[in-house]
């Protein structure tokens, strides 16, 4: 029955990846530990490899559409996997209740940087604005870091660092976002798997869901104005922050 109740839930988790450009690994850890009942940094190894998996199917979706920089994402993704692999190695150094509550610090923090952002224009089908490298490579030296190290994707880290920093459109942000989130994700889920073992039946069928939602994600995400869909992101972003926090504290308060 949970399982049954977590794969229908990948359907949603993926379709929130394939739209938004993030927010998969935030949904996946939660789900897996606390629908499915694995332990923390079970929950955590298994969300990678759900989420490497689901954005690299979905942002051949996005490269399609031309919503992929690739060498902005190329530097981005490059920097983060060498920093994701790190942070997965010193997971096992940190409890993971203590994993959960830092993740749900930084998508609090995430969301409301977000939120607090003055509409800006869908600039679609414009000339992308000049980047700096040294800048993007800065900031996926310490995503990939945080991501790896939490267990994350990294792209409610990843898309607001591309909309606030980059300059990046909010679209071209999503299907970015996801190229850099597969490479990532991977790079993290090498560096945890030799410490934690994928619980492989459950973490496959959570996966395959995850994919086919991802589909109708990418699909919907054309569709929805730019400030809309970082408007979206941010709230999502928010309310699992918010129940992840609460719920960690009030476990840590009980006798």
């Amino acid at each position: 029955m949970k399982l049954a109740l977590a794969a229908a839930l990948a359907l949603v988790v993926g379709a929130v990846l394939g739209m938004l450009g993030g927010g998969g690994a935030i949904l996946t850890t939660p789900m897996l530990a606390y629908v499915v009942g694995l332990e923390a940094k079970q929950a955590i190894v298994g969300s990678l490899f759900v989420v490497a998996t689901t954005s690299a199917v979905s942002s051949i979706a996005h490269l399609r559409r031309g919503n992929v920089r690739l060498k902005l994402g190329l530097v981005f993704g490059g920097v983060g996997m060498a920093a994701a692999f790190a942070g997965g190695r010193a997971t096992h150094l940190v409890p993971g209740s203590a994993l959960l509550v830092l993740l749900s610090v930084v998508m609090l923090g995430s969301a409301i940087t977000m939120l607090r952002k003055k509409k800006a224009p869908d600039a679609e089908g414009e000339a992308p604005a000049p980047v700096s490298l040294l800048k993007i490579a800065a900031a996926g030296a310490i995503v990939g870091g945080l991501s790896g190290f939490v267990g994350s994707g990294g792209g409610f880290l990843i898309v607001p660092a591309l909309v606030l920093f980059g300059g990046v459109p909010m679209r071209q942000a999503v299907g970015t976002s996801l190229f850099i989130i597969a490479m990532q994700s991977t790079a993290g889920l090498l560096g945890q798997v030799s410490k934690t073992p994928v619980v492989w039946p459950i973490v496959s069928v959570v996966a395959a869901c995850t994919v086919a939602g991802s589909f109708v994600g990418a699909a919907l995400g054309a569709r929805v104005p730019a400030d809309t869909l970082r408007k979206a992101f941010a709230v999502l972003v928010l309310v699992v922050g918010v129940g992840m926090l609460t719920r960690e504290a009030v476990r840590l308060a009980a006798p």
